[in-house]
């Protein structure tokens, strides 16, 4: 039976991700980078296309799980008639390609089994498997190999690794996992005891410089190392999730791979960094970003791979039968290829914002400036496909308006303090016209408040951002009647669509969850409206949604009360992360998004 969304945890180590759930299966992995196959891909399948399980034969009579405190390592206690045990999941730090679980009896003795279903190809590719020891094994299929290290001797049943064992209080069994190419020798094994505790050590010490948060310093740190997991070390691009094709509707087709770098994901990644200190993982985003963009400005796209990468093509896996059989199921994604304004209004801010924050400018962001910008002065006029990335026909979406808007104006700030005063009037002289636009055209019929996209009688949660970004002040009445209709037409059970998809046409069949960051934009907005209240009963009603490890997806369903879409899901951390301090500090929401316009 398929586990609910929720009932995964997360394991990382800043190059890949690994999904565990509440059974003790590894159902997700993918190796050696977020973006390559997976080698077990149960989650999105069964057990036959990969998964790890290490679990109590016996019947449990309670368990749970915690992750140790500040750190990437989970640790699932087991209490069955016979005694109790532990199992510690981590993926070291040190070693990139690795997974090691840890059995240790804690009272009584329980009884184990360890079923090692090896896959390669997202579930496709049976390997070669050989022992080479009785404790050491391989798995070999083309470029790939796996090396299974065990404390327990194990041994084949019909193309699973299996083995049998107990453990009494005081005793152990070690298991670890790496992955390899295949025509290099096999490497050495690691001391586990030793990578487990440097891996211990690291996260804490990351953790141990997050500055407190009040009430809600906990679940900060927790989303603060879930998105420093999902950063990938080597480039220091961050990915919107560690998963593909985990359906924003049950059963429908809104299953997407978001294991690519989106430039609105991680410009709010790098926010949310700022706004904590970590300046240096800042830093490695902007570089990843300034070698990700150079080139051509009309071939800037909305996402790239973790090291930069553009060819980024979709195509489906017909042998996997989806999450909960919501197909296709996705590898690569089609809307890198798409037009989306606001990625340039988000990247300008986000370069602003590093600088306020103290980072030093970077010669090549300004050269980089000068050739994007132009090109977006020639385009903004134009209809797109927005921020939600319809598969419809483009549209004039006034969010998308608003954040070229961001662009020129946060260009036009940076080129004051550099006194050029010639280039700064002229990208202010931009912001006007395209603020003049928004305000005459952006509004429904009668001139009262937002609408989605020129002429739409439709709402859309990404208005809110027109007073989060300092396009007008909250306190505009035609954003006050915007928050209203917003209010009135996209809560579901006290939770934000991103838009009605019942009457929306976006290329897609309708139904979706509620969109848990554009909720935390509204706890984010009712703080700008001195509604603080409110938003602190929102924010607490949002982490009330965090699964018992505190992650969030994408979204959730208030009907079925439970998550949808990619799992664990940066925008939503971010939201707990920012949100967390806006409340905190009880000002305009962090950083602060500059002055109002017009």
């Amino acid at each position: 039976m398929t586990a609910l969304i929720e009932d995964y945890a997360l394991l990382g180590n800043c190059r890949s991700a690994a999904l565990v759930n509440r059974n003790g299966s590894l159902d997700w992995l993918c190796l050696p980078r977020f973006d390559a196959p997976a080698v077990f891909a149960s989650l999105l399948g069964n057990e036959e296309n990969g998964r790890w399980r290490i679990a109590p034969t016996d019947s449990v009579e309670h368990s749970e799980r915690r992750y140790l405190d500040d750190t990437l390592v989970l640790e699932t206690t087991y209490v069955t008639a016979g005694g109790s045990a532990r199992v510690l999941d981590l993926m070291p730090l040190s070693d990139g390609n690795s997974v090691v679980r840890i059995i240790e009896g804690l009272s009584g003795e329980v009884h184990f089994e360890m079923d090692l279903v090896m896959r390669f190809d997202y579930g496709r590719t049976v390997p070669w498997v050989e022992k080479l020891d009785p404790h050491t094994l391989t798995a070999v299929a083309g470029p790939d190999r796996l090396v299974l290290v065990s404390s327990v001797a194990p041994h084949a049943v019909d193309h699973h690794t299996v083995a049998r064992f107990r453990v009494s209080a005081g005793e152990r069994e070690t298991f670890s996992l790496r992955h390899e190419p295949s025509h290099l020798p096999v490497q050495p094994g690691f001391d586990i005891d030793y990578v487990f505790g440097q891996t211990v050590d690291q996260w804490r010490t990351f953790a141990g410089r997050c500055p407190e948060v009040g009430t809600y310093s906990k679940q900060v740190r927790r989303s603060l190392i879930t998105l420093k997991a999902m950063t990938y070390a080597p480039t220091g691009g961050i990915v919107a999730a560690v998963t593909t094709s985990l359906p924003e509707r049950l059963g429908g087709e809104r299953n997407w791979d978001y294991r690519y770098c989106w430039l609105r994901d991680a410009t709010m990644t790098l926010l949310a960094f700022l706004n904590l200190g970590y300046v240096e993982e800042a830093q490695a985003w902007r570089e990843w970003l300034l070698r990700s963009v150079a080139g051509n400005p009309e071939q800037m796209q909305i996402m790239y791979g973790l090291a930069g990468e553009r060819d980024l093509q979709e195509y489906d896996l017909p042998w996997l039968a989806g999450y909960e059989h919501s197909k296709p199921v996705r590898v690569g994604n089609g809307a890198a290829g798409q037009r989306q304004l606001d990625i340039y209004g988000e990247v300008a801010d986000a370069m602003s914002q590093a600088i306020k924050a103290g980072l030093p400018r970077h010669p090549r962001s300004a050269a980089i400036a000068r050739l994007i910008l132009p090109f977006v002065e020639s385009i903004w006029r134009e209809p797109d496909e927005g921020i939600w990335e319809v598969r419809g026909q483009r549209q004039h979406f006034v969010h998308s308006k608003v954040m070229a808007w961001v662009a020129f104006d946060r260009s036009a700030s940076l080129a004051e303090t550099e006194q050029d005063a010639e280039r700064g009037q002229h990208y202010r002289e931009i912001a006007n016209q395209i603020h003049r636009e928004v305000c005459e055209q952006g509004l429904d019929p009668s001139g009262q408040y937002f609408v989605q996209a020129y002429g739409s009688k439709e709402m859309d949660a990404s208005l809110l951002q027109i007073a989060l970004t300092g396009f007008l002040p909250a306190t505009d009445p035609r954003f006050v009647r915007t928050v209203e209709q917003i209010e009135r037409r996209l809560l579901q059970d006290g939770l934000l669509m991103r838009y009605d998809t019942d009457s929306c046409t976006d290329g897609l069949s309708a139904g979706e969850g509620t969109f848990l960051v554009c909720t935390f934009w509204l706890c984010d907005v009712y703080v700008l409206l001195d509604r603080k209240d409110e938003a602190r009963a929102l924010y607490e009603r949002l982490l009330g949604l965090c699964n018992d490890v505190g992650l969030l997806a994408e979204q959730y369903d208030p009907r079925s009360q439970r998550m949808l879409g990619n799992f664990p899901q940066a925008f939503s951390h971010i939201g707990i992360i920012n949100s967390a301090l806006t409340l905190h500090r009880a000002e305009t929401p962090v950083l602060d998004r500059t002055t109002c316009g017009e």
